[in-house]
């Protein structure tokens, strides 16, 4: 079924959300791209490895002369950066009755206007069961963002979502941006080594957790059968009582801190969104919490 996440009504709120939000932009989201990018400026910031096809010019070779090792000098450069939304399109994210799916939408296409507006590019991903697809490519400026953003509308939610076995065959960038992932986590499919990939790529990285409130404090109780939406035929039969919720809400709590300390570990920022929350109440609080926003 079609989402109708983004419409007119959610992008006139995200124009006044960028106008609130002018001169505050901070952190992932800073106007100076200059600690992130090299180029060839006069400013000196360090040395990498040298790669065959490089420029032969920018190699040290004082420091060749003392290590016998090929270093290429690195210069600070302004150049526009590129952000990478990866949206985890498996069932798990169209439990309950589909807004979680949108909330996932909607925070990529409003972290794509804050990319934006800060003249960065951005592309959006898809991660259905152990593949990556991009729907919408390096898309910069507000006039393509309009044109363009309503394509989220069209993304499927069905299968699992495999985020380390679709992500690590492909290519991320090199300390050029800032990678999101959006998902609900709620996996035992290998996702660190993803974040570890990016890591190593020095990209900034983002984990936006989407839950729903049943999800973070369900109601029910008694005698139930429980469906795997990602695996068929897989079932669960428990009766409900006080301690098994004592067991499910520390579980939840187990997911969360897990990939809240990998993410601190690996300097990566984790958000913990509630798939009921107002837009602006997420953006004004969460974000500015973590220090995305000021």
């Amino acid at each position: 079924m079609k989402n109708i996440a983004i419409d007119e009504t959610f992008l006139q709120r995200v124009e006044t959300l960028q106008t609130v939000l002018k001169n505050n932009i901070a952190g992932l989201f800073g106007g100076n791209h200059k600690s992130k990018t090299y180029g060839s400026s006069c400013e000196f910031v360090d040395y990498r490895n040298y790669v065959p096809g490089d420029d032969i010019t920018k190699i040290d070779w004082n420091a060749y002369a003392r290590f016998e090792t090929l270093y290429l000098k690195l210069y600070l450069d302004e150049r526009q950066l590129h952000t990478k939304i990866y949206i985890d399109a498996s069932q798990s994210m169209a439990f309950g009755d589909g807004k979680k799916a949108e909330m996932a939408l909607k925070v990529a296409a409003t972290l794509t206007y804050l990319s934006v507006t800060e003249l960065d590019r951005v592309s959006i991903f898809v991660i259905r069961d152990s593949e990556v697809t991009e729907i919408i490519s390096s898309l910069s400026g507000r006039e393509r963002y309009f044109a363009e953003i309503t394509k989220l509308n069209d993304v499927e939610f069905g299968g699992k979502c495999c985020i380390s076995d679709a992500m690590l065959p492909t290519q991320v960038g090199y300390g050029d941006g800032l990678s999101v992932i959006i998902s609900d986590f709620l996996t035992d499919d290998d996702y660190e080594s993803a974040i570890d990939y990016l890591a190593e790529k020095r990209r900034d990285i983002m984990c936006v957790q989407v839950l729903t409130g049943e999800e973070l404090n369900p109601k029910v109780r008694g005698k139930n059968v429980f469906f795997d939406s990602e695996t068929a035929g897989k079932t669960y039969r428990k009766n409900i009582n006080r301690e098994v919720m004592r067991a499910y809400r520390e579980a939840v709590a187990y997911v969360q801190d897990r990939l809240r300390g990998y993410c601190n570990a690996r300097g990566a920022e984790y958000v913990l969104i509630k798939d009921d929350k107002p837009l602006d109440e997420i953006f004004f609080e969460k974000f500015t919490e973590m220090g995305v926003l000021k």
